[in-house]
């Protein structure tokens, strides 16, 4: 997604670390963000533009440190880069919708899919199930 498709988003609601983290694709520390530990049945939205990107029923505790799901909640909700940043080969995951960072996807999760989307407790708002 090119700058000028990510500009059309407002970031202006967003506080300084979910700036950094969204938008120059910075990393909370481990154990530090508000969702590691949400555990209620709900939606995980993208924190710039409310796309809904993971599912609470796809969640399981990683000990990572950073909320993981296995799945997002619609594969067309995130997509994927290559990050070659901090000296290793990684793939980094993004709102579709809006291009914000949310994390990186590893290959060690659990079935079905195997995967680990490590994200970022700072790039989603959690809206509960009412």
């Amino acid at each position: 997604m090119s700058q000028d498709e990510k500009s059309r988003f407002s970031t202006d609601h967003l506080t300084p670390e979910q700036y950094r983290v969204t938008q120059e694709a910075a990393t909370e520390r481990a154990f530090s963000g508000a969702l590691n530990d949400e555990k209620r049945p709900g939606t995980f939205r993208c924190v710039v533009c409310g796309t809904p990107a993971y599912s609470s029923e796809h969640k399981f505790e990683s000990g990572s440190g950073w909320p993981s799901f296995w799945q997002p909640a619609d594969e067309k909700a995130v997509g994927t880069t290559v990050d070659r940043s901090h000296g290793m080969i990684r793939t980094e995951v993004h709102c579709a919708t809006c291009g914000a960072h949310q994390g990186h996807v590893f290959e060690d999760g659990p079935e079905p899919t195997g995967l680990r989307f490590c994200i970022n407790s700072l790039a989603l708002d959690f809206e509960p199930e009412s």
